[in-house]
């Protein structure tokens, strides 16, 4: 049985880590929020970490806590559309338990309720829903693309997918170990310099979010720069002078601490072994193997077209913002890039099946260690949620859930155009709970959402990296 995490410093799966709250310090503002967790957690808690372990922004921020699976770990159990829970499946991905039900008219018309009623509740101005089995596959858009000129939002449209980025360049990282360039237990140290503890932390434990490293994007003067300029275009080594002037929050490996500068090192790591540009080497060594034709690393706040529109109240006063245009420099490699739901569908079976990657590799990587939000455990850049394995994404004026059910053999995606939490709640996680609390009955998509007046991050700031200021402990980066 995996160690019992006795903090919960995650952050939310999809934004960066929200700066911690000082004895004394004026709560931070709400673009720190944003900048938690949002990729891993980020429906759950997955962005930047806190200093109590809760996921990020960009999903939903989890409500700090110890964690103690169960001794068998996560389970793949349940199949879409049944009733029950099936036979566990096994984390490499394989089927097992019955084939998934058809989606049938009476489905489809209970999915298109759910999604309308969270788009409704939740004031999401739109979102793109793609759940693909076996069996069928439901494919809709909902609300509106951009709010000022009232265009629906349609399926093809370009996002930004905020932490989702990390579930790339922990690939990129896992293809240059299967190419016998890296080891996953060698130091940082051996790669970059100037590192705190680096000559004890691997890159498994950059990777699985174990190292104990603060998130630059918890620096107070990061998001004061961040919030002052988001046009401002930063240089991975400066993300990294944010982090390093802080102490370590623990012994590597120690515990669970969602954190956007771990993510960061690893595209470091790439870059020196790949000898390119990380965007270069994940399109030669990642992209184009897994023939991902829209899905982009973007360099400046350029943006493909069509894109929609996005928003956020991740802003020095909280006002409600376009931030279509920010510049996602600050998420780098921790969550800058871009894509659409077609690629995310093969993404979501690439990521959890193990395509890429040899046998070893992907066990490696689906070896599940425990997080600070309940029924959710962490691999390498990779978590599973109630079954579902893959990441959430947040950034400001973006959000994204892409994962897998092996034991059904379905993807769900789910792209939507604001990062702003709905009673806590990242708004990612309401519309990935909602589906499958229609199609998956046993194993529904959930991350909790922060505690009312705590210091966490609020649901919507995902754990995984933002496009913008966030980025998996499930929150923004």
């Amino acid at each position: 049985m995996p160690n019992r995490v006795t903090t919960a410093r995650a952050t939310t799966p999809h934004r960066p880590g929200a700066a911690p709250r000082r004895p004394g310090a004026a709560r931070p503002a709400p673009a720190a929020v944003a900048l938690a967790l949002a990729g891993l957690l980020a429906s759950a808690g997955c962005s930047g970490g806190s200093s109590t372990g809760s996921p990020a922004a960009g999903a939903v921020t989890a409500v700090p806590a110890a964690l103690s699976p169960s001794a068998s770990g996560p389970s793949a159990s349940a199949t879409l559309l049944s009733p029950s829970p099936t036979t566990p499946s096994s984390p490499s991905g394989t089927s097992a338990g019955p084939t998934a039900l058809p989606l049938t008219p009476d489905v489809t018309a209970r999915l298109d309720t759910a999604v309308q009623r969270v788009l409704t509740e939740a004031s999401v101005p739109g979102v793109i829903v793609n759940l693909s089995t076996p069996q069928g596959e439901y494919l809709k858009a909902f609300g509106v693309s951009d709010k000022v000129a009232g265009t629906a939002m349609v399926t093809g449209l370009n996002m930004r997918i905020g932490s989702e980025t990390k579930t790339f360049t922990v690939t990129g990282l896992l293809r240059l170990v299967d190419q016998g360039k890296a080891g996953l237990d060698d130091p940082i140290g051996k790669y970059v310099s100037g590192v705190p503890n680096g000559d004890t932390i691997t890159l498994r434990q950059l990777s699985d979010m174990r190292s104990g490293l603060f998130s630059y994007t918890q620096d107070e003067d990061f998001v004061t720069a961040l919030q002052a300029d988001p046009q401002r275009s930063f240089t991975p080594d400066q993300l990294l002078a944010y982090a390093f002037k802080h102490p370590v929050n623990f012994a590597p490996g120690a515990e669970f601490d969602y954190s956007n500068t771990n993510t960061v090192l690893i595209g470091k790591v790439i870059e020196k072994l790949g000898g390119r540009p990380l965007g270069e080497f994940l399109k030669k060594e990642v992209f184009d193997p897994a023939d991902l034709g829209r899905t982009v690393f973007p360099t400046t706040n350029a943006f493909p077209q069509p894109h929609s529109q996005g928003y956020t109240n991740q802003t020095a006063d909280g006002t409600i913002a376009d931030a279509t245009d920010w510049n996602p420099s600050w998420g780098w490699a921790a969550g800058a890039m871009i894509s659409d739901q077609a690629d995310m569908k093969k993404w979501a079976k690439v990521l959890a099946t193990g395509t890429l990657l040899t046998p070893q590799t992907q066990a490696q990587r689906l070896q599940p260690q425990p997080s600070a939000v309940p029924d959710t455990w962490y691999g390498l850049g990779v978590f599973y949620n109630h079954g579902w394995i893959g990441h959430n994404g947040s950034l400001p004026g973006y959000q994204t859930v892409v994962v897998y059910l092996p034991s059904a053999q379905a993807s769900l995606v789910v792209l939507l155009n604001t990062d702003i939490p709905y009673k806590g709640s990242a708004p990612s996680t309401l519309f990935a709970k909602a589906i499958t609390e229609v199609v998956s009955p046993g194993n529904v998509y959930d991350l909790p959402a922060a505690p009312a007046g705590g210091d966490e991050p609020s649901a919507t700031a995902d754990a995984s990296v933002s496009t913008s200021v966030t980025p998996p402990v499930p929150s923004t980066a």
